[in-house]
């Protein structure tokens, strides 16, 4: 390069390096100065990627507190069979209704549905006929109770002799679903025997 700019008159050598400056300038603005913006964009993204981070930290930290509960509200409440559950709802609504004086005219089939980690769901569809004091005991027994019946649907209507109501109640229990083991307890007591 030396011996190519020796050869140059003194005005072409400057305009041979005024081009390569200008040349220069323009590959920094294009290559460098184009993407200062980008910087503020990856502090954005990296204090985004940070906080989510410190989140994930904090709900892990969580982990053995929110065990400690679960194990408490699985401990809660009485411990009723999966094969048991449907009769002792039946059971449950039959008593509560002889106690209370509510005839039961009509009773729907049961369903069962599952589609919760800690409970399993009995639905059943009843026809009483009552006064309203027998009727508002008779529900407030089956709340009180420790399947933890509720009522979602309630409708209402008197009788033909408008000395009692005739009521069409939907009723579901929630059952404790029975905790699995995990895989490492059954391998576990596997070997030993």
């Amino acid at each position: 390069m030396r011996k190519y700019l020796s050869q140059l008159r003194p005005l072409e050598r400057r305009l041979v390096v005024g081009g390569v400056v200008v040349l220069i300038v323009v590959l920094n603005w294009w290559f460098v100065w184009g993407h200062f913006s980008d910087w503020s964009h990856l502090r954005r993204e990296l204090d985004d990627a940070q906080h989510k981070l410190n989140r994930y930290h904090d709900a892990v930290a969580q982990i053995p507190d929110l065990q400690k509960k679960v194990g408490a509200f699985e401990s809660q409440g009485a411990s009723v069979p999966p094969e048991d559950q449907a009769i002792n709802f039946t059971r449950t609504i039959q008593s509560q209704s002889s106690a209370s004086s509510v005839n039961i005219v009509n009773t729907s089939r049961q369903v069962t549905r599952t589609n919760d980690a800690f409970f399993v769901e009995q639905i059943q569809n009843i026809v009483v006929t009552a006064n309203d004091e027998q009727l508002v005991d008779f529900l407030y027994k089956l709340g009180s109770d420790a399947s933890m019946i509720r009522v979602p649907d309630l409708e209402l209507q008197p009788d033909a002799a408008h000395h009692s109501l005739t009521a069409s109640i939907r009723l579901i229990a929630s059952y404790q679903r029975n905790p699995t083991a995990p895989a490492g307890s059954k391998s576990a007591t596997a070997k030993t025997k």
